[in-house]
């Protein structure tokens, strides 16, 4: 018998806590996300997080350890190779990546790689390297508008992407571009996880700013996942945010794109008016994208806190038979060296107004078993063996 008729699932993407076992194969040693932005913030106001039992996972800095938390807590270890969006929220839906993406981080592209984008997109390429974001376009940014040529750059994860003025490349240009090269890219030796269009403005050097008219191209997922399970049976699955993205557009009803963190949570907050059963799933960006990357604690703790305020409205919204999984999809310090992602456990807060005694539930072996929680819910089949909690919820 199926205990809830919707469910929702909230990504804080990137909000880690603390290194798993084996961070040491990912150089990531001494990683945690939540802890060390706590700490760089002093003071974080995250009543809602705290009452639903955040501070109760681990020993965090200013997070209360709440005696009757809201919520059941734990944590959950990837087990996939790799430390990236694709392999997080991939795993959380029943795929288990045993052989991690291609990364082209230490020499750029291949020039052949190259050469077959500049042949078919018409335009020369500039950068070829790993970069932050906001670097490149700064170093390459005034050339590109003087000449239109694509600014390319990677990453520690398995991305291409591709940056390009507004007023020089229209974003729905770039985005047929960007197309275009996953396409290209679907060749097994340049076969990188996600193509993203980077698109932004400004004049000039220290005045650019990234767009909201990011896309990404992913791969689709190489076999079905609890989100195609779901819709088989003619249930609602609705994607917000980079969801659509992700999954590469497969196992979904409905798809929302959203401009920011707040913006993602205002339509998940609308849909808590439609009467569906099934999905909502939402991934929050700016979180990794803006503070993460960016190596900006202070920043991260503020978003954080502007989440917080977000979900008390949110879980006054939330009917008895609803239920609510907050989660992350893989850690990003940004007190940590470089720019990466870090590998880490990511927390776990399940929450419905029906619950009555909530408690700390055991370690989660694997992502799976996040999603498990929706699939048992609704009585899906998921061919991975995962930890199966519904019947201490319900």
């Amino acid at each position: 018998m199926m205990g809830f008729k919707r469910t929702f699932i909230i990504v804080l993407d990137s909000l880690g806590i603390g290194e798993l076992p084996d961070a040491y194969e990912f150089d990531d040693i001494g990683a945690n996300t939540l802890r060390h932005i706590a700490e760089a913030v002093g003071e974080l106001k995250i009543p809602n997080l705290e009452k639903l039992g955040l501070g109760n996972i681990i020993e965090i800095k200013g997070i209360k350890n709440v005696e009757q938390p809201l919520a059941y807590y734990s944590k959950a270890r990837e087990v996939s190779k790799g430390k990236d969006t694709l392999t997080g929220h991939w795993e959380m839906m029943g795929i288990i990546t045993e052989q991690p993406f291609i990364t082209f981080t230490e020499k750029g592209f291949p020039v052949e790689l190259i050469n077959e984008i500049e042949k078919r997109t018409c335009r020369k390429v500039v950068g070829n390297k790993s970069a932050s974001g906001t670097g490149i376009i700064e170093e390459y940014g005034e050339h590109h508008m003087k000449t239109g040529d694509l600014i390319i750059y990677t990453s520690a994860d398995s991305v291409l992407q591709i940056a390009a003025h507004e007023e020089v490349i229209k974003p729905e240009e770039l985005w047929d571009i960007c197309n275009i090269v996953r396409e290209i890219t679907l060749r097994p030796e340049w076969k990188v996880g996600r193509v993203i269009a980077r698109p932004f403005i400004g004049e000039r050097a220290g005045l650019f700013s990234r767009t909201p008219n990011r896309h990404d191209y992913s791969l689709k997922p190489d076999s079905k996942t609890i989100l195609n399970e779901m819709e088989d049976l003619g249930l609602d699955v609705i994607g917000i945010g980079k969801i659509k993205d992700i999954y590469g557009g497969e196992g979904l009803t409905k798809s929302i794109s959203s401009k920011s963190n707040e913006d993602g949570m205002y339509h998940l907050m609308n849909i808590l008016n439609v009467d569906f059963h099934g999905l909502a799933f939402l991934n929050l960006v700016d979180f990794d994208a803006k503070y993460g990357h960016r190596r900006d604690p202070l920043g991260y703790g503020r978003c954080l806190e502007a989440f917080d305020l977000q979900l008390g409205e949110l879980l006054q919204g939330l009917k008895n038979d609803d239920l609510l999984i907050i989660t992350a999809d893989h850690g990003n310090d940004p007190t940590f060296k470089g720019t990466d992602h870090t590998r880490e456990y990511v927390p776990v807060l399940i929450y419905s107004k029906s619950f009555t005694s909530q408690k700390q539930l055991k370690e989660l072996k694997n992502f799976v078993s996040i999603g498990g929680i929706v699939a048992d819910n609704f009585e899906v089949l998921v061919n991975v063996d995962y930890d199966q909690v519904l019947n201490d919820l319900i």
